[in-house]
């Protein structure tokens, strides 16, 4: 499995804040990580793709799912495309690692 997790590419990064790259599905049946799609976390939302409301319900359910607070996970790029970038920050990369292959071993048990 590719890790979905990168550096962020600007000068204001550190050892705490990473890119996690997310595939998103809005108007799902529920909201749930799905796993892997390629190199990027696969995620449903319930909410609809219009004005931002699918954005703000990934953001809530990665923070939720991750056990971060909201503020630490900001969406980057890919406010109108299924394929984003969310900014999280307060951890390491191995704890972030951690915590999304956790997330991806409960969906495929």
């Amino acid at each position: 499995m590719s890790s979905p997790i990168e550096t962020p590419g600007n000068s204001k990064a550190n050892a705490r804040e990473w890119i996690l790259r997310v595939r998103a599905t809005p108007k799902s049946s529920r909201d749930a990580i799905q796993g892997m799609h390629g190199s990027a976390l696969k995620v449903s939302v319930q909410a609809p793709p219009e004005n931002g409301k699918a954005n703000d319900a990934l953001r809530k359910l990665l923070a939720r799912k991750l056990s971060l607070r909201t503020s630490q996970v900001e969406l980057a790029t890919g406010q109108t495309s299924r394929d984003k970038r969310f900014l999280i920050s307060g951890l390491s990369r191995e704890e972030l690692e951690s915590r999304v292959t956790e997330l991806c071993e409960q969906e495929d048990s």
